[in-house]
């Protein structure tokens, strides 16, 4: 075990996946509308005893990109302990939500040790102090480390909140070797909040307040370097509520500084965070005078700081142009050009500084790259985001394309001619799959930093990959995947590059994939080196690690926590009770078959739509996971105000409604779709005959096996179909949607070197398949199957679900066999009437297209299988008829 003994003692969470806080990790993301005290609608589905209902909002949190939830249940009209137990023990059976860790969150104790007794992995406990004494402190402490969590420690005593730099750093440095020396704690499971003071409030007193914190928090981390600091950004500039641009400068330069000396975790509610470099310098210094206290004598810095904020409006830096740049060097317009994704003066400013340069390459690996390299400095730090540094790439790309023809002609009159060292990264999508839109980011993200992407597209064999490699040279070979059969075939990728005896290093990201399945099923594979990259964000450090002097080292660190991960995989503990499969189709939902009447469609067989109008599907459209496909999260529209991307959020949603203007008019695309309906019957307690054409098609349905509350149902597609013995007769639905011509305008933005658009409009297409799905079910549920005819749902009340019966996707939590694709298909006409393509592995090409069934009962509701025990897998092949061994690769992702 000494191989383990040595693995970096970093903080180490885990839901379901494992959450590694490393020293490069940027803020870690605390989802808080789990919360009673945070969130409205939260409170009102617990004291309703909707904890189903309310999974929806932690669910909503993961998909938002929390990396840890946090529950609260404190209200003077709940049962706290009652409470904090029922969620907890209800999200633990939704694999989608329990995946991430939690932050048990409570001012009470017993509530704390409620949940710490349901929760399954390591979590963090919301806090503990020592206001009540070093007893109590100890005693809640040895409780929090026999249950395995990390602590919160706020910086409180028996004397009160600490406000002095001295004294943040004294409670905390106390309550460490409290702690380390007598309970037992390693140093990197206690986060210390320092607390965070309003500052500029005209106090005097309260002056010091930001240098006291950055201080504090310098020497805490000097004191105890394994030790995590959080705080709540927002609190500093209080004093200024309601003026967004002055708060959003003021949280921008605390955490330029705070982040420095050692803050990683925080959240920012309220204003808007801009890249520190870019504050209007007046502003910027005003801001620091009064944060750093410095030519504060008397409130002077303060009271500037109050009187400029008088002067600022929230749109002028949108509005007001400032062409001041034009007037510096060629080299300074260039990195601003590059900065702020200015493409007006590329071409001439281009031209300026090849006639200044020896060489035009010098052009590249001077001030561009330079320039470039501002960029990844500031995406790394968290100061820019994803579309801004695609912007950034448009302008590189367009600086590029003017110098290539002078290059070319110089490598032609001197054959010596040399284009560098640029290191090569080569990219694709697995065999089988046919999304990209990640990869394609994570491409431009990667050339942005000067390396040269080779991108093979999707679809892409083993082979093809390796030998284009080979063939190439490259340095690293990045695969990518969104469906589950593509970590099998980057399984295969992996186990043929030993094969090959290849030494290149291989990175594997997407939707699906994960650190403990790349460390548990593709390392093993292959020696070599390979690394999970969570992000477009994450991929530039990785790289430069894999390609510069200390590969060795990182390579083996990340050994050390692969090895870590494999053997916490292998020697995993069940923390889930499951049911026998009998007892889990025993306890199924419970229907009023007797006195309930199904609803009739208006049709059965199937109605194909042709050329569907997008002006009508554009009303549909749910803005939230387009942000998400840019690295942007919250809810839509709050994300336009965000605290942190409000600015470039709402930027992009401008860009991204004029480019669905032009779509729409300009009839870019093609929706095409087709629904279906039919007799159908339950024969079985998870199969359904469907009844068409004097003939039946059996589907199979799995169901959830964990042990539920009381009460709780385990749940199965089936349990909404009604049974033959009901002598109903009952339906089921199916539809398919596509979004087709996306083809020709993506090659032409690649022509025209424009990645943002190029990545706008397979996001945009993405967002029609979905409301083209949202728009056909509401006419499901209103006009074709017409069981509520009455139906008046907002937008917003749609994406939330709030309409009667589901539209579940075979492959998706609750029906997650691919292989009902098959069936569905088959019912819909084929690939003639669907224009859908299946893949070897499933997939549907086009990339934008959705498919699912329709259920109308009112009981009916969207759940996760989660895992299936032998007993249902044994039952599931003999109804399925198909090869055990091709049943497991469709299933291993929900196989205990």
């Amino acid at each position: 075990m000494s191989e383990v003994n040595s693995i970096k003692p970093y903080l180490r969470l885990s839901g379901l996946e494992p959450l590694i806080v490393r020293p490069e990790t940027n803020f870690v993301n605390i989802g808080e509308r789990t919360n009673v005290t945070g969130s409205k609608k939260f409170a009102r589905l617990i004291r309703e005893n909707k904890y189903e209902e309310a999974l929806s909002v932690a669910r909503q949190q993961v998909e938002s990109g929390a990396q840890v939830i946090d529950v609260n249940m404190d209200d003077a009209l709940l049962d706290g302990v009652q409470a904090m137990t029922t969620f907890i023990n209800l999200l633990q059976s939704e694999p989608d939500i329990s995946r991430v860790p939690l932050m048990i969150d409570s001012s009470k104790f017993e509530i704390i040790e409620a949940g710490l007794k349901c929760v399954q992995g390591k979590c963090i406990v919301n806090s503990i102090s020592l206001k009540e004494g070093e007893q109590k402190f100890i005693e809640q402490a040895v409780i929090c480390q026999s249950y395995g969590a990390a602590v919160i420690v706020m910086a409180f005593d028996e004397k009160g909140q600490a406000d002095t730099e001295d004294r943040k750093v004294e409670i905390c440095h106390r309550a460490y070797k409290i702690l380390t020396e007598q309970v037992g704690f390693d140093g990197q499971d206690i986060i210390f909040d320092p607390n965070i003071f309003a500052v500029a409030t005209g106090l005097e007193e309260h002056n010091n307040y930001g240098v006291d914190f950055i201080q504090a928090t310098r020497r805490i981390k000097e004191l105890m370097p394994l030790a995590g600091i959080s705080g709540g950004v927002s609190n500093l500039s209080f004093s200024f509520r309601g003026n967004e641009p002055v708060r959003e400068a003021m949280h921008s330069v605390f955490l330029y500084y705070a982040i420095k000396a050692g803050m990683n975790m925080g959240i920012v509610n309220a204003g808007q965070l801009v890249v520190y470099d870019e504050i209007e310098p007046q502003l910027r210094q005003l801001c620091e005078d009064v944060i750093l206290n410095r030519n504060n004598e008397n409130n002077e810095a303060t009271e500037k700081l109050i009187a400029f904020a008088e002067t600022v409006k929230a749109t002028d830096k949108t509005e007001k142009k400032n062409d001041a740049w034009r007037s510096t060097s060629v080299e300074e317009r260039l990195k601003h050009a590059l900065v702020n994704g200015i493409t007006d003066y590329i071409d001439e400013d281009t031209e300026e500084a090849r006639q200044q340069y020896a060489k035009p390459l010098e052009v590249i690996e001077g001030p561009l790259m330079a320039g470039m390299g501002v960029v990844g400095d500031l995406f790394g730090a968290g100061k820019m985001f994803l579309p801004q540094v695609v912007k950034s790439a448009r302008v590189m790309k367009k600086s590029v394309a003017w110098l290539t023809p002078f290059i070319e002609e110089e490598k032609r009159n001197n054959a010596s001619s040399t284009t560098g060292n640029v290191k090569k990264i080569l990219l694709a999508t697995v065999k089988g799959d046919v999304h990209d839109i990640g990869k394609n980011i994570v491409g431009v993200v990667l050339g942005c930093n000067g390396y040269d992407i080779i991108d093979l597209g999707v679809m892409v064999p083993t082979d093809k990959i390796l030998d284009t490699a080979q063939k190439e040279n490259v340095d690293i070979i990045g695969l990518s995947g969104l469906i589950t059969p593509s970590l099998d075939e980057m399984v295969n990728v992996a186990h043929e590059m030993k094969r090959r005896g290849m030494d290149q290093p291989l990175l594997i990201g997407g939707a699906t994939t994960s650190r403990m399945h790349t460390a548990v099923k593709i390392a093993p594979q292959y020696e070599k080196g390979v690394v999970h990259v969570l992000d477009a964000s994450r991929s530039v450090t990785v790289a430069g690690s894999l390609l510069g002097e200390q590969r060795g080292n990182f390579l083996s660190k990340v050994q050390e926590e692969y090895v870590r991960l494999q053997y916490d995989f292998a020697n995993k503990k069940v923390v889930k009770d499951y049911l026998s499969f009998a007892d889990a189709q025993a306890n199924k939902v419970k229907v009023d078959w007797d006195s309930y009447t199904p609803p009739a469609p208006s049709f059965t067989g199937t109605k194909v739509f042709v050329n569907y109008d997008l002006a009508e599907l554009r009303e549909y459209i749910d803005w939230k996971p387009f942000f998400i496909s840019w690295e942007l999260h919250g809810s839509f529209p709050q994300i336009l105000e965000d605290a942190k991307v409000g600015v470039e959020a709402t930027k992009l949603y401008n860009d991204a409604n004029a480019l669905l203007d032009q779509i729409v008019k300009e009839k870019w695309l093609t929706a095409q779709g087709v629904i279906g309906f039919w007799p159908a019957s339950r024969v079985a307690a998870d199969t359904v005959n469907v009844h068409r054409d004097g003939s039946e098609l059996e589907l199979q349905f799995l169901r959830q096996q964990i042990k539920k509350a009381a009460d709780q149902p385990n749940l199965s597609l089936a349990d909404f179909i009604a049974p033959a013995e009901a002598g109903k007769e009952d339906y089921i639905g199916a539809f398919s949607v596509t979004i087709q011509g996306i083809e020709q305008h993506i090659k032409r933005f690649e022509a025209a070197l424009d990645d943002y658009n190029k990545i706008m409009l397979q996001a945009l297409a993405d967002r029609f398949a979905e409301a083209f799905a949202e728009c056909l079910h509401a006419r499901t549920r209103k006009e074709f199957w017409a069981y509520v005819k009455d139906e008046q749902l907002s937008n917003e009340e749609l994406i939330k679900e709030k309409y009667q019966g589901i539209r579940p996707a075979p492959g998706y939590p609750a029906c997650p066999d691919h292989t009902e694709k098959y069936k569905l298909f088959e019912l819909l006409g084929g690939e003639e009437a669907t224009g859908i393509h299946l893949t070897e592995s499933l997939a549907m090409y086009p990339a934008s297209s959705v498919c699912g069934w329709y259920f109308s009962h009112p009981q009916s509701q969207y759940f996760g299988v989660g895992k299936i025990q032998q007993d249902q897998f044994k039952d599931y092949l003999q109804r399925k008829k198909m090869p055990e061994e091709e049943l497991q690769r469709w299933l291993r992702p929900v196989m205990e």
